[in-house]
């Protein structure tokens, strides 16, 4: 079935000498995976292995043949062009880490219309503003509303936030947040783009990205920590 969509690039490895397995986040089809033949060959390969790069948002023209195998482009362009991520280290580190964690949180070959328009959205933010400390958190955050196991505040007057069950709490069990860190995730809850540029000291912003790192291992099978974790650190200090 011929499909035209916009795509958002999770990852792209390289297969054999000239080609590539792209696999990207659909707008409308969920997760899919592609086979790019001669990806670097010919008189076009660096321009083909530029729409490739974490995130970038295309539009496409590929046959879905919905099979379990991988798919293939018949068109490939870019619908929105970066103009500062691609020059920022900042801003190429933060989306090269939520290019990994989101390649190891969605699995689903299904519609998640939702999620695909949060993620370009905030892509777009991140594109045009230049105060991002606390955009990776925010954005973290608000991905577990889309994939199911965004924290319960109905009871967020409780000192304590148990990762497990993704609940607040009067009691602090084996799994719980101290309560130190659960008044940063609380303030975290409260956020969304645009609001203060830096609501968090570095410290603050390191625990919070453990915190929350920890949470999608404990609520998505799979879920391996990023490699590039570490460095988006080092550019935080």
């Amino acid at each position: 079935m011929l499909v035209t969509t916009k795509a958002i690039v999770l990852s792209a490895l390289k297969f054999k000498e000239k080609s590539l397995i792209v696999k990207c986040f659909t707008q409308s089809d969920g997760l899919k995976s592609y086979f790019v033949q001669n990806a670097f060959s010919g008189k076009n390969n660096k321009q083909k292995i530029a729409y490739f790069q974490p995130l970038m948002i295309l539009e496409i023209e590929a046959n879905h043949k919905n099979k379990g195998t991988l798919e293939s482009f018949r068109e490939v362009r870019v619908s929105i062009p970066y103009q500062t991520i691609p020059t920022n280290i900042l801003k190429s580190t933060i989306v090269l880490f939520l290019s990994e964690v989101l390649h190891h949180s969605i699995h689903e070959e299904e519609k998640n219309e939702s999620l695909f328009d949060f993620i370009e959205t905030a892509l777009v933010w991140l594109d045009t503003h230049e105060e991002m400390a606390d955009f990776h958190l925010i954005v973290l955050l608000q991905i577990t509303k889309y994939l199911g196991f965004y924290p319960d505040t109905s009871d967020s007057d409780f000192p304590y936030f148990e990762i497990n069950e993704g609940i607040f709490t009067p009691f602090h069990g084996i799994s719980c947040l101290t309560e130190h860190e659960t008044q940063l995730l609380k303030k975290l809850l409260g956020l969304r783009l645009g609001d203060a540029p830096k609501s968090f000291h570095v410290i603050e912003r390191q625990l919070l990205l453990r915190i929350l790192v920890n949470y999608y291992e404990a609520h998505l099978s799979g879920f391996r920590k990023p490699k590039s974790l570490e460095v988006l650190r080092e550019v935080f200090m």
